[in-house]
């Protein structure tokens, strides 16, 4: 579905910014570094959606935008280029994406993998992406830690190409074709819309190639090539420097212009035509797929980002697909003639799609034919139907409120100020976006329906299961274009337009860093309700929204084998009908006060996440106990859960990650209930009845020992008092849970295999039983010792298969725990190739680690980035509510924390590199892969293992 880019800014940050005393734009202007203009000052706005900004540019072309935020010690710098797949050329794909790997790999002052330790050192978290229009490079860090962002994004931007080896060239295009074998090839329906896209638009048109491109241009592509790709667009004047959080303009300008003034322009980059798509009839394509269920896709030419029609085109999406009410939902999932059906309207800079896909139900339809027609007469029934008060109300009330929450970090609100400042030259287009959705008209929809849906062409995309192309709607009738490019590329060093960035500032030191910011921990409170459940609570006025989440003791644990399953399908049975509404109703009620109320199950809780606007709180605490208290439980709805159920699992068995994962489960913990999925087997949810679910319930879904985590901008009183009265309703006790976990039943030092035919990759898994969950206690402990060898991007382990080897995209190793057991475990996705030469590599890393440990610059490295990392954990209210919910879960000081980072600071060497000799002998492991076994196996069998075959 379309991400709607609304905003709202908090009453909070709109008086802070009040309270300022505002200098004329002559003083302002007098004030700035040399070589910096003020283009636009929004720090103090009339509106009440506003993202507060400051808008500067430099001589050489580079745009600044400053957004204040003082709420918490952190700043997100974001560097925007104005380019992505669309600027490549036929013949040469892939180009953007592959430069936005290649910018971490270090410039002329920074070392190879040095960005992301300095990063991660500093307490921080990065990263980049890439699409169609842009690229993007972002990081998160304590405040203190700016100038060192600031030396970094000026490096690669100014001196970067001297890095560029062609070593890294090969390793990094390794890498590419290892995440595009990772999140496509091996990945069920991966493919869709890069087909869909060949046949949408015409050729040559700049998205009708993949924006990870086609590894045929990247394997004729030379290291000269991705240079001038550089140089014609990552200049300055082609980027936007967008900086958010507890910064001042004035103290922040003279850095930015310190580090990037001197960077000399680039090529002159003009905007490119917006050229209407137009299709003169429909078009069918098709493919097979190892998939479970057929999938049926259309796509309908429409317009472009913020195009006058934009907004009634999203609402439209909305009516036809998106949600419970939706005419889909009621013609096609709800009568169970299909597991999914959805609508969405996804706009980039040169174009918008108008998209409709269905899944159908095993046995509902002889062909995706018939999908079709189900489609296209829903299309028919909105002609007739048209548009009702609730549909545009519903909608505009849910695009408020999304507004309102995407806005609680910094990251959001400056992410959206680049992308606006980049596309459309005007950082905050909040207030103009929210009125122009809600300008939109019952004729305004009706005219888009008609003037770019209805009697109009569309591709038509069938996916089908191996070898069932019976299935699909309608004979292929489209065959891209195919070009022969030629061979290998003959760009030279020569052909480069190289400019040089001359300055005076020394570039080799490393930027040192003030005191660590002051970060204070979320002020909590504690109450219990009358009926048993305790609630912890902070208060938090950064938005008018209440944060909550309930947590009753119910899940994978007090399931048996022929029930597994049973928890997460109750879950579902309570986003359903209750006795006074049905679904439909449910969430037509929650969607006009613009909330949310959603049921989870995992292994300890059934969980309840609650998100509202505060000013609505009643009303959705209203429904919220009309869902818990009077859940409908009828046939037509279970029966529906249990089908969806039923095809999940099915579709999850063709994901090998999901079997590495099942296969991990089962032979860490043999026959007990956890060796099972949360989402049960095809035997166990197939046999459950809904007296079962009503059993279930009736038994385990009391209050008594529940846990409710809130974060809101009301104060505990009121709060409190709003609960009080609403959860008093709802009484009683639940049976004690004993939980006794066995042994693992893995013989260690086997590798079980588990078959994936024709995979173009193997998912690794070495895993082993280990400790369970503590928050100072030896657990935690050893997850320090990890964090060197598996726990970041510089570990040990991913520098060696990613970067050094290209063998696979990441891979990691961790700990991971509850409060009865717990795993330790190393991991990767590899190309299928190389998977014997990947697990070698893994235990050479595990041997080594676990004999010589870590080494004094190592644990120096760890303390930085764990101890400075606070000033991020307790940013937005789902961080408050995750952190929160640990206290109460294990009954924790509110400064538990404190006591973390004092071990931190205090742990020995000779302690974590005793943790590492005895948890990390690899002959205490079993190794699981999932991949192709007649490719693999001899690979495997020249390691001196036992290789057995695993069945499930």
């Amino acid at each position: 579905m379309k991400r709607f880019t609304l905003s709202v800014l908090s009453l909070s940050l709109l008086l802070a910014g009040c309270q300022q005393a505002a200098l004329s734009p002559q003083q302002a202007a007098s004030q700035l570094p040399a070589g910096i203009e003020l283009i636009k000052d929004a720090s103090v706005s009339g509106s009440s959606v506003a993202i507060p900004y400051k808008k500067y540019r430099l001589a050489n072309g580079l745009t600044v935008v400053v957004h204040e935020d003082q709420s918490d010690p952190l700043v997100h710098v974001d560097v925007t280029y104005h380019v992505g797949s669309a600027r490549e050329e036929p013949g040469k794909s892939g180009f953007a994406h592959f430069f936005e790997h290649m910018m971490f790999q270090g410039s002329e002052h920074v070392a190879d993998e040095q960005h992301f330790k300095i990063i991660t050192e500093a307490g921080g978290e990065m990263n980049g992406s890439t699409n169609s229009d842009r690229t993007n490079y972002y990081q998160t860090v304590p405040v203190n830690q700016l100038e060192k962002v600031l030396w970094l994004e000026s490096d690669r931007m100014g001196f970067l190409l001297d890095a560029v080896t062609e070593k890294k060239f090969e390793v990094q295009r390794e890498t590419v074709k290892n995440e595009r074998g990772q999140s496509v090839d091996n990945r069920p329906y991966g493919r869709l819309s890069e087909r869909v896209a060949q046949a949408f638009y015409p050729d040559g048109h700049p998205y009708s190639w993949p924006v990870i491109g086609h590894m045929a241009d990247l394997n004729r592509a030379n290291v000269n090539d991705v240079k001038a790709f550089f140089l014609r667009w990552y200049g300055p004047n082609n980027a936007t420097l967008t900086i958010g959080g507890a910064v001042k303009a004035e103290d922040i300008l003279p850095l930015v212009q310190q580090y990037f003034a001197a960077i000399p322009r680039g090529p002159e980059v003009a905007p490119t035509a917006k050229t209407a798509v137009s299709l003169t009839a429909d078009r069918y394509v098709s493919m097979e797929d190892n998939v479970h269920l057929p999938l049926l896709y259309m796509a309908f030419p429409t317009v472009y980002a913020r195009h006058d029609d934009e907004a009634a085109l999203d609402i439209l999406a909305e009516i036809l697909g998106g949600g419970n009410n939706s005419l889909l939902y009621k013609n096609l999932v709800k009568t169970q003639k299909a597991v999914q059906a959805q609508t969405g309207h996804g706009c980039q800079e040169l174009a918008c799609e108008f998209t409709l896909l269905a899944l159908p139900a095993p046995g509902a339809v002889q062909s995706l034919a018939e999908t079709e027609q189900q489609i296209r007469q829903s299309l028919a029934e909105f002609e007739q139907r048209g548009v009702t008060d609730d549909d545009l109300n519903k909608v505009k009330a849910k695009m408020e409120a999304a507004s309102i929450f995407a806005l609680q970090s910094v990251e959001g609100k400056v992410s959206r100020l680049a992308a606006n400042e980049t596309f459309f030259g005007e950082p905050d287009l909040a207030a103009a976006d929210l009125a122009r959705y809600q300008r939109v008209t019952k004729a305004d929809v009706e005219r888009v329906y008609q003037q770019y849906l209805k009697g109009k062409a569309a591709v038509v995309m069938s996916v089908v299961p191996k070898g069932q192309r019976q299935l699909i709607a309608k004979a292929d009738n489209f065959t891209p274009v195919t070009h022969d490019f030629g061979g290998p590329s003959t760009t030279k060093a020569e052909d480069l337009q190289l400019r040089r960035t001359q300055d005076s500032l020394d570039r080799s030191k490393i930027p040192g860093a003030g005191a660590n910011p002051a970060v204070g921990l979320p002020a909590t409170w504690q109450q219990q309700l009358s009926n048993g459940i305790r609630v912890l609570g902070a208060q938090s006025h950064e938005t008018p929204t209440t944060s909550l989440l309930l947590r009753v003791p119910l899940g994978l644990y007090d399931e048996t084998p022929q029930q597994a399953g049973i928890s997460q399908l109750l879950a579902a049975m309570l986003d359903e009908s209750t006795m006074l509404k049905t679904t439909e109703q449910m969430s037509l009620a929650l969607e006009k006060l613009g909330a949310s109320i959603s049921f989870s199950a995992g292994d300890e809780y059934l969980e309840v996440s609650v998100q509202s606007l505060s000013k609505h709180l009643p009303q959705t605490l209203d429904l919220l106990m009309e869902k818990l208290l009077l859940p409908a439980f009828n046939t037509e709805d279970f029966s529906r859960a249990q089908q969806q159920t039923l095809q999940f699992i099915q579709h999850s068995e063709k994901d090998a990650g999901f079997l590495a994962s099942r296969a991990v489960q089962q032979l860490m913990y043999g026959n007990h209930i956890s060796a099972y999925p949360n989402q049960g087997t095809l035997q166990s949810v197939s046999a459950l009845k809904i007296t079962d679910i009503k059993t279930y319930a009736q038994r385990l879904l009391k209050p008594a020992h529940a846990e409710l985590i809130l974060v809101s901008d009301l104060p505990q009183a009121q709060v409190v008092a709003e609960l009080q009265l609403r959860l008093q309703r709802w009484s009683g006790d639940a049976p004690t849970r004993n939980v006794q976990i066995p042994d693992a039943i893995a013989k260690t030092g086997t590798i079980y295999l588990i078959d994936k035919p024709d995979a173009p990759q193997s998912e690794i898994r070495i895993v082993k039983r280990s400790l369970s969950r503590d928050f100072t206690g030896e657990y935690f402990r050893s997850g320090l010792m990890n964090f060197v060898l598996g726990g970041n991007f510089n570990s040990r382990i991913n520098l060696n298969l990613r970067e050094e080897k290209g063998y696979t995209y990441g891979a990691t190793s961790y700990f991971s725990a509850d409060r009865y057991a717990g795993i330790y475990q190393a991991s990767a996705a590899v190309r299928a190739d190389v998977t014997g030469a990947s697990v070698q590599e893994f235990f050479k890393e595990l041997s080594r680690y676990q004999q010589q440990g870590m080494t004094p610059q190592e644990l120096d490295f760890m303390r930085k980035a764990i101890n400075q990392a606070d000033a991020l954990a307790y940013e937005t209210p789902g961080a408050k509510l995750g952190f929160m919910a640990a206290i109460l879960q294990y009954g924790l000081a509110s400064d538990f924390t404190t006591q973390r980072n004092q071990i931190v600071r205090d742990i020995t060497l000779d302690e974590l590199n005793q943790l590492a000799k005895r948890h990390l002998d690899p002959a205490s492991f079993s190794v699981v892969i999932v991949g192709p076994a007649a490719q693999i196996r001899p690979q495997l069998e020249k390691l001196g293992m036992p290789v057995e075959n695993y069945k499930f």
